[in-house]
């Protein structure tokens, strides 16, 4: 096991260099920006039909008036996340660009949008546009107008292609006629490329790209698919990747578009049968966060005998259960682990092939409700499959069956920790090192070995006592989704309200954060994006920021010790 982990181990430079891949990146992100939008959506998709199920339908006008609201977000998602994603990729070539020649990110979003629109949409006789691609059938195709726009103005601003105007012009007037050549420049090549498609297929370029890829989604959908997917997840997680962001951008627009698709075919009284889906990830493939860990910690609480792994257990319980389970993978840990190594990937496989096996053989519908990921597993899966008796039934079968998966690894893990408390023997050296070298571990050893009972955070180069924070100080902590971050923020927050600090926390997600992030002192990242380190230091520098990275189980140490990341914040300033 040991080898085999060790061979994945070598593939991480790669995987991490694709982790920052700015196209993913700017997929991820776009969404991120999106995703207030999906869930508002969602609110009265649930409030119109999940009365259904007790037998009470809405009348038609109020049905119309519950679903306006979703057919105005949901239904043009496309079309806002061409711009989300233009900006994000927009961001990440101004890092490349001198500061004072920087591409205006306003300007790519409109290109974008209006680019997409050449693309997706179709205007009809009585005036307007066509929406049956402005919705999740067009992601595909905003994508490509937001990386088409991007590039062209990158291109046009580097080479300092545009209409110079004299200095007594206002800035805001220069950037006008500054964006005159790219933006015609986006519009002419993407409306040219909506012509080749007419001429050559016979229709726009969103509904060949549906066509071209729907071998690819009907083969996502099947077992190998599935399973090559959100194997994946678990696999780059346990060697230290944060996963999604290397799997989610490619199979977003996928998993999206099935949600619209699953809703439809419900409205029309069919089987909702997609299975690649948001739902599918967050509450059946990654029921409590990557590796289906919803059990783990109450198995860690209630089934072990080593009283290091209760206490990690009773730890790592609630934040789990919101689908936060960074306190689990490197409090146990469960991530480089290789007692874990074949729970942590299979489980979410099994989870997933026995949810086909409902959809498929017994019937139940698929997921047609985009749900908040801190939903608990167990209540995703109920409340976004419409409440049917099935989706019951599966919740605590996905239940029984994970902690059968890790019972017998958790049986042998469990018996080496009691042997080592028994001993008085540190935990595997070989272990520790594997974590410091894949998650740059510096402070974890108090979590692994057992040892440290005092819950305190050891603080190098404290050189005096003397506090480096006198007036208010933002913190901002960044991890992949906004979870795990606020353990952190939270703890802050109540420390320096303890101690009489002057600083304030707060949390975000990875992606979202380059407008807010010049009102902050200082921000730290979290383990999972911590890999973004040179990434993001490039911004920092630029606006006078103190930047850190945590390590694993250092990250965990610190949120459940305020006292010690008030003291990791003040050596920040001390550097």
């Amino acid at each position: 096991m040991d080898k085999l982990i060790a061979q994945i181990e070598k593939a991480k430079p790669l995987f991490e260099k694709l982790s920052r891949n700015i196209y993913l990146r700017a997929i991820r992100d776009g969404f991120i920006s999106a995703m207030p939008v999906i869930l508002f959506s969602s609110i009265f998709l649930l409030i119109a039909y999940v009365p259904n199920v007790f037998g009470f339908t809405w009348s038609k006008s109020t049905e119309g008036l519950l679903m306006k609201p979703y057919h105005y977000t949901m239904g043009i998602i496309a079309l806002l996340v061409a711009g989300t994603t233009a900006k994000s990729l927009t961001d990440s070539y101004n890092r490349r660009l001198e500061s004072t020649n920087q591409i205006n990110f306003l300007s790519t979003m409109l290109a974008a949008i209006c680019g997409f629109l050449f693309l997706a949409a179709d205007s009809v006789k009585v005036g307007g546009f066509s929406s049956a691609f402005l919705g999740t059938k067009g992601l595909m195709t905003a994508f490509l107008a937001a990386f088409v726009s991007v590039i062209i103005y990158n291109f046009c601003v580097k080479r300092n292609i545009t209409i110079k105007m004299p200095s007594e012009v206002p800035p805001n007037i220069s950037q006008v006629f500054k964006d005159i050549f790219p933006f015609s420049f986006v519009i002419l090549t993407l409306y040219g490329l909506d012509l080749l498609s007419r001429a050559l297929l016979n229709t726009n370029v969103a509904a060949s790209i549906v066509k071209f890829f729907a071998p690819l989604f009907s083969a996502a959908d099947g077992y190998v698919g599935i399973t090559i997917i959100f194997g994946a997840f678990a696999l780059f997680w346990f060697i230290g990747i944060h996963g999604p962001s290397i799997v989610e951008p490619a199979i977003a627009a996928i998993t999206y578009a099935n949600i619209e698709t699953n809703y439809q075919l419900l409205q029309s009284g069919e089987h909702a049968d997609k299975i690649l889906t948001s739902g599918t990830q967050m509450f059946i493939v990654t029921m409590g966060g990557t590796g289906a860990t919803l059990v783990v910690p109450f198995m860690f609480m209630w089934l072990t005998k080593s009283k290091r792994n209760k206490a990690i257990g009773r730890a790592s319980a609630v934040p789990t259960f919101f689908g936060v389970n960074e306190p689990i993978l490197f409090g146990a840990p469960l991530v480089l682990n290789p007692v874990f190594f074949i729970p942590f990937v299979f489980a979410p496989i099994a989870n997933v092939w026995i949810f086909k096996f409902f959809v498929d053989v017994l019937g139940m519908n698929s997921f047609s409700v985009n749900l908040p990921w801190t939903t608990p597993g167990p209540l995703g899966i109920i409340m976004g499959t419409g409440l049917s008796m099935w989706s019951f039934v599966l919740a605590i079968t996905l239940i029984i069956v994970d902690v059968l998966i890790y019972y017998p690894f958790l049986r042998v893990y469990d018996k080496q920790i009691l042997e080592e408390e028994l001993a008085g023997v540190d935990k595997s050296n070989e272990l520790r090192e594997k974590v410091k070298e894949n998650f740059d571990t510096k402070k974890a050893d108090a979590i692994l070995n057992g040892k440290d009972t005092n819950n305190t955070v050891t603080v190098t180069n404290t050189t005096t006592d003397e506090s480096p924070i006198t007036k208010q100080t933002n913190v901002l902590v960044l991890c992949a989704g906004g979870g795990t971050s606020g353990l952190l923020a939270n703890a802050l927050n109540k420390a320096a309200a303890e101690h009489g600090k002057p600083v304030k926390a707060a949390a975000g997600s990875y992606g979202a954060h380059m407008d807010i992030m010049k009102e902050y002192h200082l921000v730290i990242l979290a383990p999972q994006v911590a890999s973004n380190y040179e990434h993001i230091k490039v911004d920092t520098d630029r606006l006078g920021i103190k930047l850190a990275k945590t390590q694993g189980a250092e990250y965990i140490k610190l949120t459940r010790d305020g006292k010690g990341a008030l003291e990791f914040v003040e050596n920040q300033f001390k550097k």
